[in-house]
């Protein structure tokens, strides 16, 4: 029985406490967030205590793993805190928005030989899932091409943007972690480019709305990956992996999979999903079940802390290809 503690009971750490206790072997022992009503919603729901502090929290001695969902400027904190005190960690994305932090932070519990697991979650959706193996089982030959397509229903407040930071840190850093998982092999190049186009004011808070960014592995395979902040039929996500054997494609998901034929149309389906928990739900599901399975079996989990690294690498590369209009190799 791996007995978490949760730190951050808003949307997504509800979420989380929910597929925690769902798990027959897991168990939420415990629950803290700045706003001790949250807390106490969560806990109440789960028969779970409340912790006052993160202090507390960490030195529960009924507590093996951390569940960190807070806000992404205390993830490295939180991460080295647990990790000191021994206890395994699921921490959300990413690991921070400064990568000198996040070296930091790996020099920091590099001795502490405690599971970590970064929240990619879109490693663990089935269909994103069945890509990547049939990829790594050669079931379309060598692989040439990868295509990821990420689009978001409709635009964030400004204010959440302003401290985001920017699209390929917030947004695109999912797919570039989802890109390295399928490639299987490191991107050593990036060229970035985008626009502000669907809000105008985004571009006067530095950041882009919509982008494309093209990645060279050093055996020369590419990935396109698009992004937009908007897409009025929904949540789009799509995967292609295309070879010299074949192509593979995770494709978008509606709430069903009728169709209906009239006289004036002959292939209608609902719109997409409309929210990345909807989309993602047994994702989020999945990456819950992975890491307690791992630790139980004291396997390393997965994405780990250097999936994390490299995902913010290459979001750094893909920005410093945007300010300067040039290819840029991934620092190491």
């Amino acid at each position: 029985m791996l007995r978490f503690a949760l730190i951050g009971a808003g949307r997504i750490g509800r979420l989380h406490a929910d597929n925690v206790n769902a798990n027959p072997a897991a168990r939420l022992v415990s629950v803290y967030d700045i706003n001790p009503a949250a807390a106490t919603e969560v806990a109440s729901k789960h028969g779970a205590k409340v912790a006052l502090t993160v202090d507390a929290a960490l030195g529960d001695p009924e507590v093996d793993a951390v569940l960190i969902a807070s806000s992404t400027d205390t993830h490295v904190d939180l991460i080295t805190r647990a990790a000191k005190a021994g206890k395994a960690v699921l921490c959300e994305k990413p690991i921070d928005l400064s990568i000198e932090q996040v070296e930091r932070c790996r020099q920091e519990i590099a001795d502490c030989r405690v599971p970590v697991q970064i929240g990619f979650n879109r490693r663990w959706d089935p269909s994103h899932r069945a890509v990547a193996e049939a990829v790594h089982k050669g079931e379309i030959g060598a692989l040439e091409q990868v295509i990821i397509t990420s689009r978001d229903p409709g635009m964030p407040p400004v204010n959440y943007l302003k401290g985001s930071g920017g699209i390929f840190r917030d947004m695109m850093i999912h797919d570039f972690d989802l890109a390295r998982y399928v490639l299987g092999e490191e991107p050593v190049e990036v060229t970035a480019s985008g626009s502000g186009l669907v809000d105008p004011e985004i571009v006067t808070i530095g950041d882009i709305d919509s982008a494309m960014v093209i990645m060279k592995t050093a055996s020369g395979k590419l990935c396109h990956i698009n992004n937009s902040r908007r897409a009025i039929y929904g949540y789009d996500q799509r995967v292609e992996a295309f070879g010299s054997g074949g192509m593979v494609i995770s494709n978008n998901r509606t709430a069903t999979t009728v169709e209906r034929f009239h006289l004036t149309a002959t292939h209608v389906r609902e719109p997409l999903l409309n929210f990345f928990i909807d989309r993602y739900s047994e994702a989020y599901r999945h990456q819950i079940n992975a890491f307690i399975d791992a630790v139980n079996a004291g396997r390393p989990p997965t994405p780990g802390f250097e999936d994390g690294r490299r995902a913010l690498l290459l979001a750094d590369a893909a920005l410093a290809s945007l300010n300067t209009g040039r290819t840029v190799k991934v620092g190491s």
